[in-house]
């Protein structure tokens, strides 16, 4: 039985085309992927379902929600569907939730609306949800209010929420982007488990081929709005027969020209025995600190790439605040080209400053909407001791805006004037203008599209080739780390559980936590053996 189908779906924002005759079908108990890139129309296509396009959309074509046209029901009658026969789950959680409403609460106002009970029954019934998707009152009380919970759980919390009407269909938009890879796949198997169980069709969309590729039946790829290629996953990921699905497939799979570091490198950055406490709030019971960082000591070679991984909470951004000094350790030391950076003097260590940048995940959030590109990009230039003029200084950001590929017309634009690949490009500039000898990458490349993304990795290959450039690449992503580092380390609770080569880290760990995070991760490789 078809649940939800679209039959030549078109979208439109101001004239400009969003989408443009989309048709898919999904099914009772069926899986379909919605792939694509950022601009792809995937989004779109999500609210165009649950009827939530913003003011302004036009839409053409059919939606049939239970064979019922969605442009033909009430606004009543629309307000029941969303919840009711169809939920969603959006991929920000933080910004889904209500924060000033506990969780318990959420849910079940979305069980009353939807099933017309008391008060009591739907706290009952709120309760049993979140047991359900692994929330339990006994571990994840439901007076805790969002801001208490992992993303992780807060997902979860969207998910008990979005099943609460009992839909028959669920849409899941990009609902793990920014999830660690355990949690992530607790989640996925949460929702096939849901619409195996429920009989439910489930239209997860995402830009992972991989995550898509382990769980979908059908696949539709989508470019710049329009349906480039359909079929069942087997045909889609195994025998394409699109080149831009090919494209996208060479994209995941692609690995950066890389030079390992010479065996006998000296150390550029040495971490001996660092420890960091976070300390808790002052209650009348005193709490005793929680170790963030224990007991941590590794080295980072010139010209090396050195992995981090580890599920949230495992410390690495606490590791990372500590190395770049914005943290004070507990104990231990971090020495950079042989000086240690906590012994060093303001004036000294404003110098030193000069030899280690950081790139972070997102680059809309760490990017000043208000500041030109040049003005964005020059700002690490005040650390050089000795002033430069202002025609030096475009001349600088000019020059490195064409290493990272991008224009000397783009320094007098705007972060928003950029797309999300770009944007990162701006940021890794900013970060190479001095020509460090370290950068720090705090998941620099998880929320880019596949394609964006391979781009970035070759860029930071040839860039750390060519400046001799050492990164310390912290990333959720195995696949990715597979591709770009030397070495891994696997943190758990504040501690190294593992390290080693990369491959053979990868292909034979030893340490049940890391062979968690090996089984937990996406391999498109390993989906398309098993599909062919």
């Amino acid at each position: 039985m078809t649940l939800l189908r679209f039959d030549n779906v078109g979208v439109a924002y101001r004239g400009q085309t969003a989408l443009h005759g989309l048709c898919l079908d999904v099914g009772a108990g069926e899986i379909v992927g919605l792939i694509g890139e950022s601009g792809s129309g995937k989004s779109t296509a999500a609210l165009a379902a649950i009827d939530l396009l913003p003011a302004g959309a036009v839409r053409t074509g059919t939606i049939l929600i239970e064979g019922r046209d969605l442009a033909s029901l009430t606004e009543d009658e629309r307000d029941a569907a969303r919840g009711g026969a169809i939920g969603m789950i959006f991929q920000e959680p933080m910004r889904a939730l209500n924060p000033l409403q506990t969780i318990g609460a959420q849910v079940a106002e979305t069980v009353r609306l939807h099933h017309k009970v008391g008060r009591r029954a739907a706290r009952d019934e709120a309760d049993a949800l979140l047991e359900r998707v692994g929330l339990p009152a006994s571990k994840v009380a439901p007076s805790r209010f969002p801001h208490q919970l992992s993303g992780g759980q807060r997902q979860r919390v969207c998910i008990a929420i979005a099943i609460a009407g009992n839909p028959r269909i669920l849409i899941a938009d990009e609902p793990t982007t920014a999830l660690d890879v355990t949690t992530q796949a607790r989640v996925i198997a949460l929702l096939v488990e849901l619409a195996r169980e429920r009989g439910m069709g489930l239209l997860l969309v995402s830009h992972d081929l991989a995550l898509v590729g382990e769980v979908a039946d059908r696949i539709v790829v989508l470019k710049n709005g329009q349906q480039v290629e359909a079929g069942p996953t087997r045909q889609i990921l195994g025998s394409p027969q699109q080149a831009y699905t090919r494209t996208l497939i060479e994209s995941a799979r692609h690995k950066p020209e890389r030079t390992a570091p010479a065996a006998d490198s000296p150390p550029l950055l040495d971490v001996r025995s660092l420890d960091r406490n976070h300390r808790t709030r002052r209650t009348w019971r005193r709490q005793p600190p929680v170790k963030a960082i224990d007991d941590i000591s590794f080295t980072v070679a010139a010209g090396e790439t050195l992995g981090i991984v580890g599920e949230s909470g495992a410390g690495k951004t606490s590791l990372l605040r500590t190395i770049l000094g914005l943290d004070r350790p507990d104990g231990g030391s971090v020495t950079l080209d042989d000086a240690d950076i906590f012994k060093l003097s303001r004036q000294d260590l404003r110098d030193h400053r000069r030899k280690i940048q950081a790139v972070f995940q997102d680059p809309a959030a760490s990017l000043d909407p208000r500041q030109r590109v040049e003005t964005i990009v020059a700002e690490p230039l005040y650390l050089l001791v000795e002033p430069i003029s202002a025609a030096e200084r475009r001349a600088r950001v000019e020059a490195i805006l064409e290493r990272v590929g991008l224009t000397p017309a783009d320094a007098d634009k705007l972060p928003h004037q950029f797309s999300g690949g770009q944007r990162q490009r701006i940021a890794i500039a900013r970060a190479l203008i001095l020509k460090p000898k370290l950068v720090v990458l705090d998941e620099a490349v998880s929320a880019l599209d596949v394609s964006i993304r391979a781009d970035i990795l070759d860029l930071l290959a040839c860039l750390g080739r060519e400046f001799g450039i050492a990164y310390l690449f912290v990333s959720h992503d195995l696949s990715v780390m597979r591709a770009v580092t030397d070495r891994l380390l696997v943190l758990q609770n504040g501690k190294i559980v593992e390290q080693g080569p990369t491959a053979e880290l990868l292909a034979s760990p030893r340490h049940p936590h890391t062979r968690e995070l090996v089984e937990a991760s996406p391999d498109l490789d390993r989906v398309i053996a098993q599909l062919v």
